[in-house]
């Protein structure tokens, strides 16, 4: 049971109840549903057996209270269920007995909002340094947003059975590890934080340009990112790098509008910017300098502020790229990898001109030529500097790469062009 199947249509009851229950439930499942997981997850000392017991409270709730209406303290409601449920469970597992005990003695009036840091703890948990990177994201895909297994597949181009057993050992590998849902002391906060923010990127990127679909944004999964940025940000006011993580995909997220038209892939040069969502910016903005009046830099602030630089100019030409590769060089100075070079090799061309661009594009062709945007990237280049050729080759052989249908149009147009 998912947020999604949360909103489903149904047939019992009248459907005007039934669109007011789904409502609230769709928007308490969000807010509360991962604090509940990592309660009883807590107690239980199992995630599989919080995460069953939240589904199905879910599920309960989804028709109850379409026959009844939303109860009136809905979060105690879901919470109370899905206790009972845990406790049910349990009586089925002589391994979880003697938990009993200190499941059913907490309140009954107990609400879904135990603690502000719990969906925190939860996320820092799935985030673990002891899982794998593809681990993390999974598992905080299911446990914290309760995405379901077919949608992370879609997300992340996997098959379904390949993700469904990536989270159950990423489950068994926190039991038998004992990781403790909770954040981290200060001393070592900074790389797990990283974990954490490193993930919503993957996450939010993750909802952008799937194989087979074309230019439009999976926009539950790119909201989830930011509504978890947020969150995130929130419970650590004073940690300067998640309050610029947020400011980045607020900066990104802000460009959607303009990005894709219609199922089309719009480049940034040529985007209508009036289709800029200004708010959004000035959240951004606001976001990014909270972070830095907190004078602790990292990546995540540097990133946020080369988003900034396009979000600030009227037009491609008026980008203040000087400003923008010092940002890209104060980059690497934490991150070195081949994405960061290939996006400053974009920049340094408005800067220094094609030739100095091409030089580093193919100082990374060991790590990213079998990437399809390196290959876009140096037809660009070369083609600026006459080399129409190789430029042709470079644009068929990212068409061969990438499997995004908006991609392959926007390649195919441009070869046309060319031809």
């Amino acid at each position: 049971m998912t947020r999604e199947d949360a909103v489903a249509p149904g047939a019992a009851g009248s459907t005007a109840r039934a669109t007011a229950s789904d409502r609230e439930l769709a928007h308490l499942v969000r807010d509360e549903a991962a604090r509940i997981v990592a309660s009883l997850t807590v107690t239980t000392g199992s995630l599989d057996v919080a995460e069953e017991a939240t589904a199905s409270a879910i599920e309960e709730a989804l028709h109850d209270w379409r026959r009844r209406g939303v109860p009136p303290r809905p979060g105690g409601w879901l919470m109370q269920a899905a206790r009972h449920n845990a406790l049910d469970r349990m009586r089925r597992d002589k391994t979880y007995r003697a938990k009993l005990a200190l499941l059913a003695t907490r309140a009954d009036e107990q609400t879904a909002q135990p603690e502000a840091d719990e969906r925190l703890s939860l996320l820092f948990g799935c985030c673990h340094p002891a899982l794998a990177p593809e681990a993390q994201l999974a598992l905080t895909l299911r446990a914290v947003l309760g995405v379901t297994t077919a949608q992370i597949a879609r997300a992340t181009l996997e098959r379904d059975a390949t993700v469904g057993q990536r989270i159950s050992r990423a489950k068994r590998k926190m039991a038998d590890a004992a990781i403790p849902l909770r954040i981290p002391e200060q001393s070592e906060r900074v790389d797990r934080l990283d974990i954490v923010l490193t993930v919503l990127s993957v996450m939010y990127g993750s909802a952008h340009l799937a194989a087979g679909a074309d230019a439009g944004t999976d926009r539950d999964l790119a909201e989830d990112a930011l509504w978890l940025a947020r969150v995130v940000a929130d419970a650590l006011p004073r940690e300067a790098e998640a309050a610029g993580l947020r400011a980045m995909l607020l900066f990104h997220r802000a460009r959607e509008a303009a990005r894709a038209v219609d199922g089309e892939l719009v480049l940034l040069g040529d985007q209508d910017r009036s289709r800029w969502d200004r708010a959004l910016i000035a959240q951004g903005q606001a976001e990014l300098a909270r972070a830095a009046a907190l004078r602790t830099p990292g990546r995540w602030q540097l990133h946020a502020a080369i988003a900034a630089c396009h979000t600030d100019a009227r037009t491609w030409q008026e980008t203040d790229w000087p400003q923008m590769l010092v940002l890209y060089d104060m980059l690497l100075r934490y991150d070195r990898s081949p994405l960061v070079r290939l996006n400053r090799a974009v920049v340094l061309a408005e800067v220094a001109g094609a030739a100095r661009a091409l030089d580093e594009v193919d100082g990374l062709r060991g790590a990213l030529e079998r990437y399809h945007l390196w290959h876009a990237v140096r037809a660009r280049l070369l083609r600026a500097l006459g080399r129409d050729d190789e430029a042709t080759g470079a644009d068929e052989r990212a068409l061969e790469l990438t499997a995004n249908e908006a991609e392959r149009r926007l390649l195919a147009a441009r070869l046309a062009r060319e031809r």
